[in-house]
């Protein structure tokens, strides 16, 4: 049996042709032609079964058989957001994975400590995409510019809000105590966690943050990476969503 493949189509119902990349990738790599069967995800809870109905060398044209509405696999609305590393294949390593869990925004924070100051988010966009339609996920998680840590924490709306630190609370009596991140989840309610730079945020930073209604959190007594950290989050938040 032929495998069925799926593309990313965001106007899917509204149109008849692939768009560029996913065509040249229908044409040239998969070979497919009129008659094959195809999948389409518009990354907003709708399927669409397709057939190919004509190719040309850049062009790869469908009709829409069904449609399969999507129902979505958690109720509350999962956001990350973290500062990149410098090494931006771990922050592109993290987007995949993330992906494959499920959440459903990112955003790059601008952070005193932080190692890199720039990210190019199409590509990170590309990569969610890809992985979407690896793992057939039902939507597409929003990809956001970096944003300054201080306009993101005075500007993100979420229910719940948390701040990953590893600063310790005995020392500093202007920091509140640190709870788990896993004990203090609640199903179906929006959410935003901060991960910080391989430096951790600075002090200004969790109090701002805290004065912002913050809630000062921790993923456990391992020292993590950044981007680990950041998964573990994002696992966290799905889970606490089943």
């Amino acid at each position: 049996m032929k495998e069925v493949r799926f593309f990313y189509v965001p106007d899917a119902a509204d149109n008849n042709e692939l768009p560029e990349e996913e065509a040249a990738h229908a044409i040239r790599v998969l070979r497919l032609s009129e008659g094959d069967e195809v999948m389409l995800m518009d990354g907003a809870y709708s399927f669409y079964k397709a057939v190919i109905t004509s190719t040309t060398k850049k062009q790869c044209f469908y009709s829409i058989a069904e449609t399969l509405p999507q129902e979505p696999l958690w109720n509350a609305h999962l956001h990350l957001a973290m500062a990149p590393t410098k090494n931006i294949d771990r922050v592109e390593w993290f987007a995949e994975k993330a992906t494959e869990i499920g959440f459903d925004e990112l955003s790059f924070l601008n952070c005193r400590f932080s190692e890199r100051r720039t990210v190019n988010v199409g590509r990170i966009d590309r990569i969610v995409v890809s992985a979407m339609k690896q793992s057939h996920k039902p939507s597409k998680p929003k990809v956001n510019d970096m944003t300054d840590f201080h306009d993101f924490v005075h500007s993100v709306e979420s229910k719940a809000k948390f701040i990953c630190h590893c600063c310790d609370t005995a020392d500093n009596p202007s920091l509140k105590e640190l709870k788990l991140l896993k004990d203090v989840l609640v199903k179906d309610e929006d959410s935003v966690v901060l991960i910080g730079p391989e430096g951790d945020f600075s002090m200004e930073e969790i109090l701002d943050a805290q004065e912002a209604g913050f809630i000062p959190v921790s993923l456990g007594r391992s020292r993590l990476r950044t981007e680990t950290a950041a998964l573990v989050a994002v696992h966290l938040m799905n889970l606490a969503n089943q």
